[in-house]
């Protein structure tokens, strides 16, 4: 009885143990099959990425011979030139595109216009084509708005190159219906901060100083407006980031890089004065800037007066504290970057002596010692 027990049980365990071997066994088969399939689709991913990458490289089609109008707008980025090439059947896919032109370090630079490009084009061949600017026609104006100029500087500036007078340039570009339109168009960049009671004009700021092409003799304000906040547009896009670590809307960038675009020199570091202003709204200082001064007097001179600096207006930073209620002029990028990345300093003063040089001071009586010693020559 003891006997037969016992080789039952040893049967038994057998059994469970043959039975344990086997699942083992289709486990591993199944751990093995899962492997493989995984690294299959891993390698045909990595090889369909790879070909795909390489044809999306090569021409569209190297024996095209025709000829495609692609129209480039003032102020496109790489992403839109991107969508705008593929759409036309110049390239194959935007985003390599895109990414091989960051990787080439080529993201800057593209000129607007009509080119006529054809299928049978490489990239580089495409990318040099964009950046010498080769296309249809020669621009029949041009608008060459330079870094620091005011909104009255642009009107005169559209009159100098058109059939419009500058006051009939500032009506359009003060008008509201006119600027609700826009609003609408660029409802990131343009917000109802433009319409705050104290802002002396609208778009100030908004206008991006560079040079701008036409290929009508005389085109329209609109056009020209549209054009420039397109710029713009396409610009702060590339600081969406830090704006919103720095929980600082457009408005407010646009208003700090004005008023370090006109504090500063060629000689001279934006940032450094950037921190300035930073420090002195962290200390709940005013800014004291002479150029928000003679904005609120909408006139120029050479030299700020003791008795200008009572002037009671919102844009006066002598009276008022903290930023002016809109741009004073329209910022260049390095205006724009200094506002987002200003440099670590203690700088609570500076001043800009005859020849150009800006000194900075950290304290009252310092800042006096430089002024007696550069500007009043005691």
């Amino acid at each position: 009885m003891e006997s037969g027990e016992k080789s039952d049980k040893k049967a038994i365990f057998k059994e469970k143990l043959i039975e344990r071997q086997n699942e083992a066994k289709v486990v591993r088969k199944i751990v093995a099959i899962i492997s493989i399939s995984i690294f299959t689709i891993a390698a045909v991913v990595i090889i369909s990425g790879y070909f795909y990458i390489s044809s999306a490289l090569k021409p569209v089609d190297p024996n095209s011979k025709e000829e495609i109008v692609v129209k480039v707008p003032i102020g496109s980025g790489v992403t839109s030139i991107s969508k705008i090439l593929e759409e036309s059947g110049i390239i194959k896919d935007a985003h390599v595109f895109k990414y091989y032109v960051k990787f080439k370090n080529e993201s800057s630079g593209f000129m607007a216009g009509d080119y006529v490009l054809n299928p049978s084009m490489t990239l580089d061949q495409i990318i040099s084509s964009l950046k010498t600017g080769k296309v249809m026609q020669e621009a029949a104006v041009k608008l060459t708005i330079p870094e620091g100029t005011q909104l009255k500087e642009i009107a005169e500036i559209i009159a100098g190159n058109t059939n419009n007078t500058a006051t009939d340039v500032m009506e359009k570009l003060n008008d509201h219906e006119f600027i609700d339109s826009l609003m609408k168009q660029y409802p990131d960049l343009l917000s109802e901060e433009i319409y705050d009671a104290s802002v002396k004009y609208p778009l100030e700021g908004y206008l991006f100083p560079a040079t701008y092409s036409f290929s009508e003799e005389n085109p329209s304000i609109e056009e020209m407006t549209t054009a420039m906040l397109d710029k713009t547009q396409s610009v702060i896009e590339n600081y969406k980031i830090q704006l919103e670590e720095k929980k600082m809307t457009v408005h407010e960038l646009l208003t700090m890089a004005s008023l370090i675009e006109e504090e500063a020199t060629e000689q001279v570091d934006r940032d450094q004065i950037s921190s300035v202003f930073y420090n002195r709204l962290d200390a709940a200082m005013p800014l004291q800037t002479d150029p928000t001064v003679l904005y609120a007097k909408e006139k120029h001179q050479e030299k700020v007066y003791y008795k200008d600096l009572e002037i009671d207006d919102p844009y006066n930073t002598y009276k008022y504290p903290g930023l002016t209620p809109g741009p004073i002029a329209n910022a260049g990028v390095s205006s724009i970057e200094a506002a987002l990345s200003p440099a670590e300093t203690k700088y609570m003063y500076f001043l800009a002596s005859p020849d150009g040089q800006v000194y900075f001071s950290t304290t009252l009586e310092e800042h006096n010692e430089k002024k007696a010693e550069y500007i009043t020559g005691r």
